[in-house]
């Protein structure tokens, strides 16, 4: 099964020490954990991301930064496990985990892109409203499901992949500090609206993403761009 993990912590500049240890710490993440990623990268800053909202037929695209707390989406892992505590032990091995925290979420389907991702893609998380975040499978997600299939159709090789989100309900963050692994139920923080899926979109400039971005069919998508630094 694979698990969405969204690395939340916040934002600051590194010094060049800090960011060479920081590579260094991610690039160990990998070598131990290598079997079990499909993908990955950071984030570019939250300042250059954008949101959508309204929908398809009245999107309103807003620029970044946005006022939603101290800490954002930092990077992002798509995660191959077992189950749930295979996902959670890899989860707090995850260098975010020591000082900010890790999301996991379980993934309905399966995200296996064809290519390697690089700077040119953005990563769209889809994000829904409580009541509207329907359970994969139910009546409800399946009447929602079939506009994403025609936006796919109409998007065509500009969507990388993607794939929905299990309920909030599912959800797990991870923390760790010192020796002590803190575990609580949910993600890590509780908001107007909750992820429900996403999508990896592609295209030559930041007008181009926006322009996908703005034909999903979501209450809100949140875009940002991958900074292409992991390799993956």
């Amino acid at each position: 099964m694979q698990y969405l993990a969204l690395l939340v912590h916040e934002e600051r500049q590194l010094t060049p020490d800090e960011r060479a240890a920081a590579m260094t710490a991610y690039q160990d993440f990998h070598a131990r954990a290598a079997s079990a990623i499909r993908a990955g990268d950071a984030l570019a800053p939250a300042a250059a991301g954008v949101r959508v909202s309204g929908g398809p037929d009245a999107p309103v695209v807003t620029d970044g930064p946005f006022a939603e707390g101290a800490e954002v989406a930092g990077g992002y892992y798509v995660l191959e496990a077992d189950n749930l505590d295979d996902a959670l032990a890899l989860a707090r091995d995850i260098p975010a985990a020591k000082f900010g925290a890790v999301e996991i979420w379980p993934v309905f389907g399966s995200f296996d892109p064809p290519r390697r991702l690089t700077g040119n893609d953005w990563l769209a998380l889809l994000m829904e409203p409580p009541t509207s975040a329907f359970a994969p499978g139910t009546p409800e997600w399946q009447a929602m499901a079939a506009p994403h299939q025609e936006f796919m159709a109409a998007a065509g090789d500009r969507v990388v992949g993607g794939a929905a989100l299990h309920e909030p309900s599912t959800a797990t963050t991870v923390r760790v500090r010192g020796d002590e692994v803190l575990i609580t139920d949910g993600p890590y923080a509780e908001g107007a609206e909750v992820a429900n899926g996403f999508y990896v979109v592609t295209g030559d400039n930041r007008d181009e993403a926006v322009k996908v971005a703005s034909m999903i069919p979501a209450s809100t998508v949140l875009l940002r761009q991958l900074a292409g630094v992991s390799g993956l």
